[in-house]
């Protein structure tokens, strides 16, 4: 009788439990973005206000679409170091087309054709050769930054903002701008196809159990491939969204872009063993990093202060990752 009488209490916590440690570093940066925002309402005047809140939205949002990507590819313990590079190609390429008289919806799909190129390059080296990812894109961030510098001699190049283009650059639908709708679409179809699609199911595998994956006759090393196509896209979209709204393509755009997004993929809770990720986690701590930057630079703060707090988090960020998925990764195996 008191068994029967025990059970109703007893399910919720359960229930609750289970929930916590399946989803524990999701629900870790829900609550450190529930911090950051509490904190700067307190020292930062204009902090709440309807207006900075769209402007964080659209300042995040390059982050958001490439942070998205890279969450496949973190997820399949691999890591893409080039997204910062080809968003600077990609704005300079978009640039010097459509000064050359080319459509700019033409120039738009070849800019974002050239990323998925370069994230098939980085997969075929990757995943065919067996060459580890970081090698691979840390060679061709070298790489595509140097061609961006040739390709302008160090300069921006002006990108007109008449048109749709300069819609999709500066306009806003519903109040709400275009960048930040983007951001958004490419948002919940990362998170179906991560939690909801087959595909999403075989990057996770891919990370954890790569052999079980092969054996039930997934091409495991296509896979692999397609995560960095993936984030080449990405990055090229992200690059040609940070063209648009400076009206101009820069060689010098997004250096340490790759930092800030690998920091929130794992701060999100993705594993950098692989085999575990949240798209939802990483769009949280996208949010966070730009919440904390533009805190930041309300209260006055030194800018310099930024890359330091941003690289202070990183770090936690790795260490509290290989702590706690490096022990569950031991009482898996």
């Amino acid at each position: 009788m008191a068994d029967v009488l025990d059970r109703p209490v007893a399910a919720p916590v359960t229930r609750l439990h289970a929930f916590l440690n399946a989803h524990l570093p999701t629900v870790s940066i829900a609550v450190v973005l529930l911090a950051v925002v509490t904190l700067f309402s307190f020292t930062a005047e204009t902090f709440l206000s309807w207006d900075n809140a769209l402007n964080v939205l659209r300042q995040t949002s390059p982050a958001l679409i490439v942070a998205v990507a890279m969450t496949f590819v973190v997820a399949t313990a691999g890591i893409d170091l080039s997204v910062g590079s080809v968003m600077a190609l990609s704005g300079v390429l978009l640039a010097v087309l459509v000064s050359h008289g080319v459509e700019p919806g033409l120039a738009l799909v070849t800019v974002v054709a050239a990323g998925a190129a370069i994230g098939i390059v980085n997969g075929w080296c990757s995943c065919y050769q067996r060459i580890p990812s970081f090698i691979v894109t840390l060679a061709t961030l070298g790489i595509i930054r140097g061609i961006a510098l040739r390709a302008t001699n160090g300069y921006s190049i002006a990108l007109s903002d008449d048109g749709w283009v300069g819609f999709l650059g500066h306009g806003r639908v519903a109040g709400i701008p275009v960048q930040a709708l983007i951001a958004g679409v490419v948002t919940v179809a990362g998170w179906v196809a991560f939690h909801m699609t087959p595909f999403g199911r075989y990057v996770v595998a891919l990370g954890s159990q790569r052999e079980s994956l092969r054996r039930a006759g997934v091409n495991v090393r296509l896979v692999g491939a397609l995560v960095f196509v993936l984030a080449g896209s990405a990055a090229a979209l992200a690059g040609t969204l940070v063209a648009l709204r400076l009206d101009s393509g820069s060689a010098n755009q997004g250096v340490g872009f790759e930092l800030t997004v690998i920091t929130a993929v794992v701060l999100g809770g993705t594993s950098l063993f692989g085999g575990r990720g949240s798209v939802t986690g990483t769009v949280l701590a996208v949010l966070t990093l730009g919440l904390i930057e533009n805190g930041l630079s309300l209260a006055h703060v030194n800018p310099f202060y930024v890359q330091i707090v941003q690289g202070a988090i990183l770090l936690g960020a790795v260490v509290i990752n290989a702590k706690l998925f490096g022990q569950i990764f031991l009482q898996r195996s």
